[in-house]
């Protein structure tokens, strides 16, 4: 006998063979359920470790797309800047506008001051400084990152 509780109490009449057996054999479901419950338990650890990682890396992707996205949103605005900018004047009268609570001024000529003023032409951020560009880019710049275009007055009718 494996126990040597049992067979003392075999010995002693304490107990039948039919009790030791019936003993022997809840004491093995005992450890099966156990071990069964053990593994269960580590499963659901282990999907929901997984489920987690899952998500953070989800995540992840969702923020390196966007970053990709903006950055190609940056590019295509700084192309449409630099394709399209018109030429200032730097002996020419002064524009002023707002941008941020601040009066910033831009030197252009008579004819681009107009043309401003009728919504032809706009003013947008490039690097540090700004940049008059036509209508046209001024509409794709904006459907890009409406905080480049700084002054774009709507068109007048007539």
């Amino acid at each position: 006998m494996g126990n040597p509780f049992q067979s003392q109490f075999l010995k002693a009449g304490l107990a039948s063979k039919k009790q030791v057996k019936k003993a022997r054999h809840v004491k093995r479901l005992d450890r099966r359920n156990n071990a069964e419950k053990n593994s269960d338990e580590a499963g659901n650890t282990a999907r929901q470790e997984q489920a987690a990682h899952a998500a953070r890396n989800q995540e992840l992707n969702r923020q390196r797309a966007e970053e990709k996205r903006q950055h190609e949103q940056r590019a295509q605005i700084k192309q449409l800047i630099e394709d399209n900018r018109l030429s200032q004047d730097e002996r020419g009268e002064a524009y002023y506008f707002a941008e941020q609570k601040k009066i910033k001024r831009l030197f252009v000529d008579e004819e681009m001051r107009e043309k401003l003023g009728r919504g032809q032409l706009a003013i947008v951020k490039y690097d540090k400084g700004y940049e008059v560009v036509p209508a046209r880019a001024a509409r794709q710049i904006a459907s890009r990152d409406r905080e480049v275009v700084v002054v774009f007055h709507a068109e007048s009718a007539g």
